[in-house]
């Protein structure tokens, strides 16, 4: 994971942003979705790992082609379900992804941010996974392994 103003994967043309931090349960899914992509090896795809800091996920994106970004929720919804949002043809529900603050000011937020700047990815995707537990130190619940098994290929077929 990068830190401070150091942005592997600016600029790149096809990008994926695994979102999270490892030490809370749940919230690891998209570092992990990302870790899974890397193994991979698709050429002409740059991967990152991020903490979700809107200034990065900001740097990131811009420039790019395509972005996918992956991020655990919390809807209340039965853990494992995904959400798949296209942010330039729907907003994203701000509920899903700022009902914990693992994060400082989130996703959506830079989503909007980047919209007002014009500077959003041609076509931005953005996965949701509903996590069940959120607690520092705590594993990946087995709902959310099964949901990132299920939704690698879905990614692969989105980047491809």
């Amino acid at each position: 994971m990068f830190s401070g103003m150091d942005f592997p994967g600016a600029g790149a043309s096809k990008l994926v942003i695994g979102v999270g931090n490892e030490f809370r349960g749940d919230d690891a899914a998209g570092l992990i979705v990302a870790r899974r992509i890397i193994e991979k090896q698709l050429s002409d795809i740059e991967v990152v790992e991020s903490g979700g800091h809107s200034a990065a996920l900001l740097e990131l994106w811009r420039g790019a082609e395509l972005a996918v970004v992956i991020d655990a929720v919390s809807s209340g919804e039965k853990p494992g379900k995904v959400y798949r949002f296209e942010p330039i043809k729907e907003p994203i529900p701000q509920k899903l992804f700022s009902n914990r603050s693992t994060h400082d000011f989130g996703l959506v937020e830079a989503v909007e941010l980047s919209r007002a700047l014009h500077s959003l990815p041609k076509k931005l995707i953005v996965y949701g996974i509903v996590g069940a537990t959120f607690e520092l130190g705590e594993n990946i619940s087995k709902e959310m392994a099964l949901a990132i098994e299920e939704i690698i290929p879905i990614i692969v077929a989105d980047i491809s």
